[in-house]
C-alpha cells in the first residue's frame, strides 16, 4: 500500500508539472494575442484562450488539494509501516527470549539466558537474580551482572522494597532511584517477582541501565511480563531436572553397590 502510494504520488506530480507548463503556455500566448489585438478589442481567440486558461487552472487546483491529500496519507502510511516495523521487531524479540528460556534443562544455562535477556533485549547494566527460600522465607541472591553476587545483601520476604514485591508479587518501578549504586541494592530501578500462578520463586532486581538505554520502551513492559512467567518456569523446571538427576545418580549408585 506505501509503495503504491508512492506511485500514484509520482503519476500526480508529473501531472501537475504538465498541467503547470501548459498554463504557463496559454498565459504568455493571451499575453501575445492581447498585444496584438487592438485596445478595446478582443478576439474569438482571446477569449478561447482565457476559456482554456480558467478550466486549467481549475484542473491545476483541484490536483493540488489531491496531491496535498495523497502527501498526507503518504505521511500517515510511512508512520504506521514505522509502527508495524517496531511491533514486528517487538514479537520477535519476544518469541526469541522465550525460545530461549525453555530450549535447555540446564539450570546454569537458564540463568545465563536470563541475564543475556536483561542485557541484550532490556538494556540492563547492573542486576541480580534473588531465588525464595520458602522455609527461610528470604531471597538469596542466585546471579548477577555488573556486580559481584557475594555484595549483594540477602532479603527477608516481605522486608524492604525487594521483599515487599516479592510477598504482593507486584512489579516495581521506582522513578527516582537513590544516585549510588550501593543504595540501590536495597532500593533497585525495577522489581519483577518470578511467579508460576501465584506462587513467587524468586525475584530480578534490576540496579541500573546501560549508559545508551536512557528509558524503558513498551517492548521492556512486555519482556518484564515474559520474565515474570516464563523464566519462573523454565528456573522451575531446569531446577526439578538436577534434583531428579541428581537423585537418579544417587540411585544408581546405590544399585550398583548392591549389585557389586
Amino acid at each position: 500500500m506505501f509503495r503504491k502510494g508512492q506511485e500514484f504520488t509520482q503519476d500526480l506530480l508529473k501531472e501537475n508539472e504538465r498541467l503547470r507548463y501548459r498554463v504557463i503556455q496559454l498565459e504568455e500566448g493571451l499575453k501575445e494575442k492581447l498585444s496584438e489585438a487592438p485596445t478595446g478589442q478582443r478576439g474569438p481567440q482571446v477569449d478561447e484562450i482565457k476559456n482554456k486558461l480558467a478550466v486549467y487552472e481549475a484542473r491545476l487546483k483541484e490536483l493540488e488539494g489531491k496531491l496535498s491529500a495523497i502527501e498526507a496519507e503518504n505521511v500517515d502510511f510511512a508512520k504506521r509501516y514505522v509502527d508495524v516495523e517496531e511491533q514486528n521487531n517487538n514479537l520477535a524479540n519476544l518469541y526469541v527470549a522465550s525460545y530461549q528460556l525453555h530450549s535447555t534443562l540446564d539450570y546454569k544455562e537458564v540463568l545465563q539466558i536470563i541475564l543475556e535477556i536483561m542485557i541484550n533485549l532490556i538494556g540492563a547494566e547492573v542486576f541480580s537474580i534473588y531465588l525464595l527460600d520458602k522455609k527461610a522465607k528470604s531471597l538469596t541472591p542466585e546471579a548477577a551482572e555488573g556486580i559481584g553476587v557475594s555484595e549483594i545483601p540477602a532479603v527477608t520476604l516481605g522486608e524492604g522494597i525487594i521483599g515487599k514485591a516479592a510477598e504482593s508479587n507486584e512489579n516495581y518501578f521506582n522513578e527516582n532511584p537513590p544516585p549510588d549504586l550501593k543504595d540501590r541494592l536495597l532500593d533497585p530501578l525495577v522489581c519483577i517477582p518470578l511467579t508460576i500462578k501465584s506462587d513467587v520463586i524468586g525475584v530480578v532486581a534490576l540496579y541500573r541501565l546501560l549508559q545508551q538505554k536512557t528509558q524503558f520502551a513498551a517492548v521492556d513492559y512486555e519482556l518484564f511480563t515474559l520474565l515474570a512467567g516464563h523464566a519462573a518456569t523454565a528456573i522451575f523446571s531446569s531446577r526439578l531436572f538436577s534434583e531428579s538427576k541428581r537423585k537418579l545418580n544417587t540411585y544408581q549408585g546405590f544399585l550398583d553397590l548392591l549389585t557389586q
